[in-house]
């Protein structure tokens, strides 16, 4: 019998590291300080009445904190709102079911580690398993993998003492987004589905779950977890809102690139003057991960700038994963067939692509128009990074063709399914500098972690093989990956991509950070300019 790796205990770093304590003392702890700091002050100031012998220069000292005190109360006020607040999200229960089919049938077809095999593909779609969902044995390699990476949704305990109760939970939160209420007091309906679901998970286990319930292996539900959020002062919400501004009105203004707004979708862009659609060179449109904002990819974007002057460049701007407290959408995110929609309406409107409805119907004479489209160069190419490439999945699905070429930098919708990406980003206890600077600065951030626990939409986010036209042509398809990326599971993503026969199209360094790819002068970066 194979070694069941699934029984294996984890075991976490017992010990954080110097980095860890570096960045504590250095950034952290003086950022978590400021507002308790200046809540003293004021009080103490107010209370001594000292404030009218104060210097001009005291008196400033004076103002700020007081501007910190009346934002952290704003701030608790969002918080509260955030932690309370129910989304409820429309179900489609068709689009549920095909994705849960293809989170158990991946990897369920027995395919060499280096190679594919066309015979157990579908030619409609190329990489899809067309194996029958069946019970496989305990023993079966296929199961214990399975198994070993279910895991990883209930804290990563051994599989062994997972009990049925909170797989129910994870599997109701899965499907309905919410508590799973008493089994007595669930519909008729949701407790077909509910049953049912079990039945084929259980076959993908290769084992039946036992009945009973098991604290230790609480399962991982974002948007029923209590949301975990930090709070940091108004200079730094306020530096960032300042360095934002001036990049998107005055430092990139100046290099021709103009602001602009479409139903709500924000952007700036740059067209260059002579450029013409039949005969220029193909668009690119760039998505940002989490974080800053133009701010944080400013090298990037002036790298990309100075290689292709020759191009029109989108940047779509998210001001809800870019700390922008002060943007009225901030805590209110666009879906996904919002966001795909707009941006596929906004590509149309600038006349880089034809339009089509998202159901992909069109006539003959529409058919004939896109294939010259498709031989003339039309489209865009599309550039995501990190959570960006939620985003780009949403556009390969919704509107595959609008996207003439992809590329995924730290792509987290990758096997997003498995769990890794929720719990390194925000279950899992920091133990080293990098992992601190993530969960302070981007995972506990108030926009950011409304975004991941309140919208999180798993089957929406996953993107899938053969969701992505010309995924083994690297002329086509390009993904870059770093070895020890703290946020995705990296050697999970290249197994899933190498089975489906990518090879020539992946970029990967085996000492790769998350975001490293994107480094000026970097060998990441390089690839990247010489494939666009």
């Amino acid at each position: 019998m194979a070694q069941d790796p699934a029984e294996t205990p984890y075991a976490p770093p017992s010990r954080r590291s110097f980095s860890y304590y570096l960045v504590l003392l250095v950034l952290v702890a003086p950022l978590w300080c400021f507002v308790p700091l200046s809540w003293v002050w004021v009080i103490y100031v107010l209370r001594s009445g000292w404030i009218w012998s104060f210097s001009w220069p005291a008196r400033l000292c004076f103002a700020v904190s007081l501007c910190e005190v009346i934002f952290s109360v704003y701030h608790y006020h969002l918080v509260r709102y955030v932690s309370n607040s129910v989304r409820h999200a429309h179900v489609n229960f068709s689009e549920l079911q095909s994705a849960f089919h293809r989170v158990l049938k991946a990897g369920l077809a027995d395919l060499p580690e280096d190679g594919y095999d066309e015979e157990t593909l579908n030619v409609s779609r190329p990489g899809s398993p067309e194996e029958t969902i069946v019970k496989l044995e305990a023993d079966d390699h296929r199961a214990i993998e399975f198994r070993n990476t279910l895991r990883t949704w209930f804290g990563k305990v051994q599989w062994s003492v997972v009990r049925k109760h909170e797989v129910r939970q994870w599997l109701y939160w899965s499907i309905f987004n919410t508590d799973l209420p008493p089994l007595s007091e669930l519909s008729e309906s949701h407790r077909t589905v509910l049953d049912d679901t079990m039945q084929l998970l259980e076959k993908r286990l290769g084992q039946e779950i036992p009945e009973g319930s098991c604290p230790d292996a609480r399962p991982m539900r974002l948007s029923v977890d209590p949301v975990h959020i930090l709070w940091r002062p108004f200079v730094l919400y306020a530096s960032v809102a300042v360095a934002n501004f001036y990049l998107k009105n005055w430092h990139w203004k100046k290099r021709g690139f103009q602001s602009g707004s479409y139903e709500n979708l924000e952007y700036i862009i740059r067209i260059p003057h002579g450029w013409d659609s039949t005969h220029g060179s193909r668009p690119l449109v760039i998505l940002h991960g989490l974080g800053l904002g133009l701010l944080q990819y400013h090298t990037f974007f002036r790298q990309v700038h100075k290689e292709f002057k020759d191009r029109p460049i989108l940047i779509v701007l998210q001001p809800h994963i870019s700390q922008d407290i002060f943007h009225p959408r901030f805590l209110q995110p666009m879906s996904r067939r919002e966001t795909s929609k707009r941006l596929a309406h906004l590509i149309h409107a600038l006349g880089w692509s034809r339009y089509l409805e998202q159901d992909g119907s069109e006539s003959e004479e529409e058919k004939r128009d896109s294939e010259t489209d498709r031989l003339s160069g039309n489209g865009v190419t599309l550039l995501s990074h990190s959570n960006g490439s939620y985003a780009h999945a949403w556009m390969l699905k919704d509107f595959p063709h609008l996207v003439t070429r992809s590329c995924f930098v730290d792509p987290v919708t990758f096997c997003s399914w498995e769990g890794d990406i929720a719990r390194n980003f925000l279950y899992k206890t920091p133990t080293t500098g990098p992992e601190l600077v993530v969960r302070y600065f981007v995972g506990s951030e108030l926009g950011i972690a409304n975004l991941m626990h309140k919208h999180f939409d798993w089957s929406s986010n996953a993107l899938w093989y053969e969701d992505i036209p010309n995924a083994r042509d690297p002329s086509k398809t390009i993904f870059l990956l770093g070895g020890k990326d703290g946020l995705l599971h990296t050697e999970r993503v290249l197994k899933y991509l190498h089975s489906h026969g990518v090879r020539k199209g992946i970029w990967c360094d085996p000492e790769g950070l998350h975001g490293q790819a994107l480094l000026t002068g970097g060998e990441g970066m390089k690839t990247i300019l010489e494939w666009l």
